[in-house]
């Protein structure tokens, strides 16, 4: 694929993505945990498994406009990939930090620490940008620990949808799809707390928030 059809991609996604989430019947759990934080203006970071990464931006955007929540800034990959994500994101007024565990970590690494510090929320998929699936990657915890901001999960899952043949099984809804999403409760990792067992927790955290949303569309 050349450069020029490459670029073109994240405009095209973000329109289609617009026109099915428009269909969508959407409604919204765990306000109550996250609302009270985005009035006071503490900073948050976000995490969301990499297979629910598709319609995470335009939640976002509409939480902005009906519940005042905050615009985020993404971590994304170096990759070209990443490069892809990140033009995406920024179609649905996200900002975007490039770095990852194996490329230009440190310095997206930092960057995120000014952001948090200044006030910013940010948003990181912990198990990508190649996995594996649902592993909690360390960078997360040490980023909660530095800053002392809380890790919010969030997940979403929509009925009826289809699993792409994917390492991270992506999650796509269909047309006028029941879907929900969820905010788990905010967790802040004390300096005291071990790394691998606030891990761990986080981990099981997100597994459970996405858990959740799956089986609420299935009710």
């Amino acid at each position: 694929m050349s450069d020029a059809s490459f670029t073109r991609l994240a405009p095209l996604a973000a329109v289609i993505v617009r026109l099915l989430a428009s269909t969508l019947r959407l409604s919204v759990r765990g306000l109550d945990e996250v609302a009270p934080l985005w009035t006071s203006e503490r900073p948050l970071i976000y995490v969301v498994w990499h297979g629910r990464l598709l319609l995470m931006p335009w939640i976002n955007a509409r939480l902005r406009r009906t519940h005042r929540a905050r615009a985020v800034t993404v971590l994304t990959s170096r990759s070209r990939d990443g490069e892809l994500a990140g033009a995406y994101a920024r179609h649905f007024g996200l900002d975007v930090v490039r770095g990852s565990s194996s490329r230009g970590g440190a310095a997206g690494f930092r960057a995120l620490a000014r952001l948090l510090r200044q006030g910013r929320d940010v948003a990181l998929v912990p198990d990508g940008p190649l996995g594996p699936r649902h592993h909690l990657q360390p960078g997360v915890i040490a980023l909660a620990t530095l800053t002392g901001v809380p890790i919010v999960p969030v997940a979403w899952s929509a009925r009826p949808s289809r699993r792409l043949a994917s390492w991270d099984a992506m999650l796509v809804p269909l047309p006028f799809a029941r879907c929900v999403v969820i905010f788990g409760a905010p967790m802040t990792i004390g300096s005291g707390v071990e790394r691998d067992v606030a891990r761990k927790d986080v981990e099981q955290s997100l597994m459970d928030v996405t858990g959740l949303a799956d089986r609420l569309v299935s009710a």
